[in-house]
């Protein structure tokens, strides 16, 4: 999650409609996938990670057991950023259990033109090789340049490819979408 520039931004997404979307995924995760047996949830560091916990909650309470949340940071195999001169510093990236042999729900906040996905399903299968690879977001823009599909989404939000889709915390702490 990056900081926004709030008191230029609108609002799309508010607080009461991310949890509608979060409970709304999580019970196409549910049904997709014939429950939570031999799921795990992976969250793409840094935006995912606050989407991926609501999701979590919200499987909790659906199946009545824990799915286990792993943080994946996608720095290095970004192809937009290795390789050009820069330096990235990643983040930590955690895999509480294995994703060999397991369905893996990559989370996202936003996505835009497919690539941190790309870059994800590569960290991914550094771990192990999973049985299936479904991805989920908050937001999906559209503007792909690469052939990326998302599973789960919380809400299309049309914008202008120079448009900047943030998910940040309010003055009263609470999520929100704002271009």
């Amino acid at each position: 999650m990056r900081e926004a520039q709030a008191d230029s931004a609108r609002v799309v997404l508010d607080a009461p409609g991310i949890e509608r979307a979060a409970t709304r995924i999580a019970h196409e995760i549910v049904e997709r996938n014939g429950g939570t047996e031999d799921l795990v949830l992976v969250a793409i560091v840094a935006g995912g990670r606050d989407v991926a916990e609501l999701i979590r909650d919200r499987l909790r309470q659906i199946a009545g057991k824990d799915v286990p949340l792993g943080a994946l940071d996608v720095t290095l195999y970004r192809d937009d950023v290795v390789g050009q001169g820069r330096r990235p510093v990643p983040n930590p990236t955690r895999m509480p259990v294995s994703v060999a042999g397991k369905r893996v729900v990559l989370v996202d906040d936003v996505v835009f033109t497919g690539r941190t996905v790309r870059a994800a399903m590569d960290a991914i299968i550094d771990f192990g090789r999973p049985d299936a690879i479904q991805v989920a977001t908050l937001v999906d823009r559209g503007h792909r340049e690469l052939p990326i599909r998302v599973d789960f989404v919380g809400k299309n939000i049309p914008t202008a490819r120079s448009d900047e889709v943030l998910l940040h915390r309010n003055s009263r702490g609470e999520l929100e979408v704002v271009v």
